[in-house]
């Protein structure tokens, strides 16, 4: 089927389609980066855990590193996990919902494209 003989409302819906699939993978990706990150603080919190409470401990702030205390440590890295959690869940929510929104404009293109148009207001 050549895109002549498409419909241009179907042609917009498919236009859409992709839109909603480019947002998907950038969710994807982003949910990705975020569980990465969860993953090496939180290995760093275990390493921590190893180390006296005397010991020296220096964190990346900006582009400076800096001593700080083990436990100044600590409640940065688990802040920052709680806030990466936070984050995550947040687009697993948004990905659910593009997930549900994808599918159900892909039933109704599908639907035109096969002529079983869907009545009006079903969406």
């Amino acid at each position: 089927m050549n895109m002549e003989s498409i419909p241009p409302k179907v042609q917009n819906q498919l236009a859409m389609l992709q839109q909603m699939q480019q947002q998907l993978q950038t969710v994807v990706s982003q949910k990705a980066q975020y569980e990465l990150t969860i993953r090496e603080a939180r290995r760093a919190v275990e390493d921590l855990g190893d180390v006296p409470e005397d010991a020296a401990v220096f964190m990346n702030v900006g582009s400076v590193m800096m001593q700080k205390s083990r436990e100044q440590v600590l409640a940065s890295l688990n802040e920052r996990i709680e806030t990466l959690e936070l984050r995550v869940k947040s687009l697993e929510k948004q990905e659910k919902a593009l997930q549900g929104r994808f599918e159900q404009l892909s039933s109704q293109i599908r639907g035109a494209l096969e002529g079983k148009q869907q009545p009006p207001g079903a969406a």
